[in-house]
């Protein structure tokens, strides 16, 4: 897996605990799943995690991952990436044009340049970049693909089967 990093990647925890990266679609029911089991893990070791995401949207099964990832790295550009990341993992089934523009709305973005950043050229390149690390990796193939201090997870990605791997 490609290293983090911190000045472009979306990071949260100490940056001593150990690492979960998760590659994940936001139309996607299991990395909906995932957010939820990694919110559990975090809440059990709140001293011990990290926590990164990175995009991988299955545009070719799911039609509206792609413009949910962009609205996640304009509210970026806003200093909003993790509560927009919540919303739209909390809101997976209203993934429309109008669903996005109202999540800004919601959080007080600023929502020209919301609309104006998630179409630009700099908010897809960065989601391409999340991409492309996914498939160099030869790992990620489908979402959620999770690793753990660099290391692909090929366990289950409930708060159980988590907290297991980061004990080992």
């Amino acid at each position: 897996m490609e290293p983090l990093d911190d000045a472009v990647d979306h990071v949260r925890g100490r940056p001593a605990g150990r690492l979960i990266v998760e590659y994940g679609d936001y139309e996607c029911p299991y990395s909906r799943q995932a957010f939820r089991e990694i919110e559990r893990v975090e809440r059990r070791l709140p001293e011990g995690i990290r926590f990164a995401f990175r995009h991988f949207p299955l545009t070719e099964i799911h039609p509206h991952a792609l413009a949910a990832a962009a609205a996640a790295e304009a509210a970026a550009l806003q200093d909003r990436f993790w509560d927009m990341h919540e919303l739209l993992f909390h809101r997976q089934k209203a993934l429309e044009d109008d669903d996005l523009r109202r999540y800004a709305v919601e959080l007080g973005l600023d929502v020209v340049q919301f609309d104006g950043d998630r179409t630009g050229p700099g908010v897809l390149e960065r989601v391409r970049r999340d991409v492309e690390s996914g498939v160099a990796s030869g790992e990620v193939r489908g979402t959620p693909t999770l690793f753990i201090d660099g290391v692909v997870h090929l366990g289950g990605y409930d708060a159980a089967a988590l907290l297991e791997a980061l004990a080992g």
